[in-house]
């Protein structure tokens, strides 16, 4: 018989409960990402002391759902590692190519993308987005 709990009087089961690191893994997610959803409020989660616990089975509830049997492409996971959240501030398309603006904390990053590739994603100002950086090199440049 599994242990339990009461959080916030709801009863939990002790074998459920996982830490930040672990949703994080759970999640695809960096630690300090989930501790700040967690404090937030946009994920389920508690306070025990200095650690936050999260139940694995309300996590997995609020994943997105699983791809569907009618697409192919479903849920893709992709090796490059720079990946930079933000939101589609503005959609031009003209002719085959439409420029994506993404606002991505106080800065723009601007991507030139196919106009079918921009309308098979379905891209709209305002969604979530990932601007993927794939480079073979990044350089600095610091002023004086």
């Amino acid at each position: 018989m599994a242990r339990g709990g009461i959080v916030h009087g709801r009863i939990i089961r002790m074998d459920d409960l996982i830490t930040a690191a672990d949703a994080a893994k759970l999640l695809h997610l960096h630690v300090k990402r989930v501790q700040h959803l967690a404090r937030t409020g946009q994920l389920p989660a508690t306070r025990f002391g200095h650690k936050w616990l999260f139940s694995r089975s309300k996590l997995l509830a609020t994943r997105a759902p699983a791809a569907s049997d009618d697409d192919p492409m479903g849920a893709l996971e992709i090796s490059a590692r720079n990946r930079l959240r933000g939101r589609i501030s503005s959609i031009i398309a003209d002719g085959v190519m439409a420029e994506v603006r993404v606002q991505v904390a106080d800065q723009e990053i601007v991507s030139i993308i196919t106009r079918s590739s921009a309308e098979r994603l379905r891209l709209s100002v305002g969604d979530e987005v990932f601007a993927v950086v794939k480079s073979t090199e990044v350089m600095i440049a610091k002023a004086g």
